[in-house]
């Protein structure tokens, strides 16, 4: 069963949907599940494929767009805001602990692609995550930006960013530009990206330059040590081409026991969110929160 809430996360509604798995008793609780997206991602895109199969697995999950995407509030729409989205997510947390269905002491947090470095972020600084994953997240804005780009492109991408940033002090606006001129087209698995976008009107096209100085300013493998004695795992691919593994393993370099990465073969960025590659993204993900977070613990 899915309903649509709401609730707020500094002063702004933010809309979410709650899957609540089938076969529960009066007043029982179970664990659960928030679920966080990515650079440009909002709730209808992927993630209700994660709280399919974390429902049949047991678990109450929740999925919510963040501040100025998709249907909530926020005064930049389509904004990066990393750290507003850490804030999101906390009061996400506080709104799912309040469920009737969920017990609120027993809720693990999950983000894919950007939101994974959303979710290591707050698993650090937020004690009421007890369990994280993180698939095929950033660990550093600014070697993941400059690893996927030609040096050239870099400095230029540095120069635009300088002058937005100027801009952006004179008048309070940042340019928009193309979604694919920040986060820059992955050949491998576009195709993939744009038939998911393609149906989704929450989908967006343009972004603005100001994600080059969000993106560079927020390193969550500065603080995921933080987690532990928590669990934390890394699922990503020695195939992505648009996030590299190197990111993954450096999350997990930094963080602390329990910890376990896992390196899917031959995967692209956006296959995790196909077959055959959700099965073990998945996979590995349930027995994670199944060994941390059991669904009736």
């Amino acid at each position: 069963m899915k309903r649509a809430i709401e609730f707020y996360s500094e002063s702004f509604k933010l809309c979410g949907d709650v899957y609540v798995p089938d076969g529960l008793a009066a007043g029982e609780t179970r664990s659960a599940i928030l679920l966080c997206h990515g650079y440009t991602g909002v709730k209808d895109l992927y993630l209700p494929d994660n709280a399919r199969v974390l429902n049949e697995a047991g678990y109450v999950v929740m999925t919510f767009d963040y501040k100025g995407w998709g249907n909530s509030e926020g005064v930049s729409p389509n904004r990066l805001a990393p750290y507003s989205r850490v804030a999101d997510v906390q009061a996400a947390m506080t709104y799912l602990g309040i469920q009737p269905e969920v017990n609120e002491d027993s809720i693990g947090i999950y983000g894919t692609s950007y939101g994974g470095a959303t979710v290591s972020w707050v698993g650090a600084v937020d004690p009421r995550a007890k369990c994280i994953v993180s698939v095929v997240g950033i660990g550093h804005g600014a070697r993941w930006m400059s690893r996927v780009r030609r040096m050239d492109e870099w400095f230029d991408l540095l120069e635009q960013s300088k002058s937005d940033r100027e801009q952006r002090a004179l008048t309070g606006k940042s340019e928009m530009v193309e979604r694919a001129d920040i986060l820059l087209p992955d050949r491998q698995s576009a195709e993939l990206a744009a038939a998911a976008r393609k149906n989704n009107p929450a989908a967006v096209g343009t972004i603005p330059v100001e994600y080059v100085d969000d993106t560079i300013g927020f390193n969550p493998e500065w603080i995921v040590g933080k987690i532990s004695p928590r669990p934390i795992l890394f699922i990503t691919s020695d195939d992505d081409r648009l996030v590299p593994q190197e990111e993954s393993e450096q999350l997990y370099a930094h963080a602390g026991e329990p910890k376990k990465l896992v390196v899917l073969n031959g995967v692209g960025h956006y296959e995790v969110y196909a077959e055959p590659a959700f099965s073990q993204v998945m996979k590995e993900t349930l027995a994670w929160y199944q060994k941390y977070l059991p669904a009736k613990g």
